[in-house]
């Protein structure tokens, strides 16, 4: 109770010479607009904001270590509940850095239906951060435009993993299962009427006067800040940085693609929401090109060390000569018991990265050949970008810090791991 109190309390301090006044409000971690459990510290003078100090912590979960305890198959669910508004993204992104390590090349198909899943799922996080974005300052509307679209990609999302949400549908050396023509026809109905859809959100948003004004010139931070605070995803290239690990680190089978990077000018909070309004076209324009170019075969890489083998052939084994198939059975559910209870992979480390809805996510595994990790660190973008709060603040008033939240769009999953 004590703790509430202190958080709860205003303090006032006299600047030197004894003529202005300064005071410290907390905006979290319980505010709406702070976008999860998130407590800034702010130091105003009147309505202007002198400083402003993101304290995280409030939603730590310990993932670094539970990577590190736990069997790398095992770990493969909690990565959902990083960024649990694409949580598609996280799972494949720790796969192919196991991947990575342990030598494992997955199959063309599986490449681009991981394509598929990454893009559908960076749309329906930057759906969030327009719907969401725009009701934090009064805008209702464009908030069930975007959920509308939203619901959509859950559907599809259901159709192919069975869930709505925290999907766990990534596997080492492949996916759970293939689509089905069901989803895949969805995921086509999809992008037939995506961009349309976008072009409804920028009617009532891009040319909106109060829109423009609460937005425009508000939260500004240049490239070379943004750089040096390490800044990713659409909040680097809102200041102009064309970077992209989609195109200068391709994974999965990104090369194959063509689409742009869309940048910022300026790099305030109406850059920031331009670049996602282009980026979830963009994403629309790769689905397109996915379903077209999309390839035949298996989805699992021909590695028995984590993928299983297949089950008729668990149920039609038998030995080389024939006499004691029960024994061939038994040695194949041998060979299942050791992929499920985890494989170990030689000693070594990794750093692998991807372009998430919110920028570079990277995992670096340290193993020491057993089944499990010896060190992991996630470089998780919401808690680096989360940096440019303060700088992107100072100066301005208070109502305009909203939207300066709301502009970064980070998920506190992500920050506290």
């Amino acid at each position: 109770m004590a703790g509430a109190a202190e958080m709860r309390k205003v303090e006032f301090t006299w600047m030197p010479g004894g003529h202005e006044e300064m005071m410290t409000l907390n905006v979290g971690p319980q505010h709406p607009a702070t976008h999860g459990v998130l407590r800034i510290v702010v130091t105003l003078d009147g309505e202007v904001i002198v400083g402003a100090e993101p304290v995280v912590g409030y939603l730590h979960r310990g993932k670094e270590k539970m990577g590190e305890a736990l069997t790398y198959h095992q770990f493969i669910v909690h990565c959902d509940r990083l960024d649990y508004l694409s949580s598609n993204l996280n799972d494949i992104a720790y796969c192919e850095a196991v991947e990575k390590l342990a030598g494992i090349e997955v199959p063309p198909r599986c490449k681009y239906l991981r394509v598929i899943l990454n893009e559908l799922s960076r749309i329906a996080s930057h759906l969030v951060y327009v719907g969401t974005g725009a009701l934090d300052i009064g805008a209702a509307t464009v908030f069930f435009h975007a959920w509308r679209e939203r619901e959509k990609i859950y559907d599809i999302f259901d159709l192919i993993t069975g869930h709505r949400m925290n999907y766990g549908f990534a596997r080492i050396g492949g996916l759970q299962a293939d689509f089905s023509g069901e989803a895949l026809a969805a995921v086509r109905a999809f992008t037939e009427e995506f961009d349309e859809r976008v072009d409804g959100y920028e009617y009532l948003l891009t040319r909106n006067r109060i829109w423009w004004e609460r937005n425009k010139d508000i939260g500004v931070i240049d490239a070379p800040t943004a750089v040096n605070l390490g800044l990713s995803g659409p909040n680097l290239r809102g200041s102009g940085v064309a970077r992209d690990l989609r195109v200068h680190e391709p994974y999965a089978a990104y090369e194959d693609f063509d689409f742009e990077i869309p940048v910022g000018t300026v790099g305030d909070c109406f850059d920031r929401y331009m670049v996602r309004i282009q980026e979830m076209r963009q994403s629309n324009r790769i689905l397109e090109q996915a379903l077209d170019k999309l390839p035949g075969g298996e989805i699992f890489a021909e590695d028995r060390r984590f993928v299983l083998p297949p089950k008729e052939r668990l149920l039609t084994s038998h030995d080389h000569q024939g006499v004691y198939p029960e024994k061939a059975v038994m040695e194949e559910l041998i060979a299942q018991f050791k992929v499920i209870t985890g494989a170990g992979i030689e000693p070594g480390e990794v750093y692998h990265a991807v372009e998430a809805s919110k920028g570079e996510l990277g995992f670096y595994i340290v193993s020491d050949g057993s089944n499990r990790a010896k060190r992991m660190r996630i470089r998780s973008p919401s808690f680096v970008n989360l940096q440019a709060l303060a700088p992107m603040a100072k100066g301005r008033l208070l109502s305009d810090l909203i939207a300066v939240i709301a502009s970064l769009d980070f998920v506190l999953g992500e920050v506290d791991r």
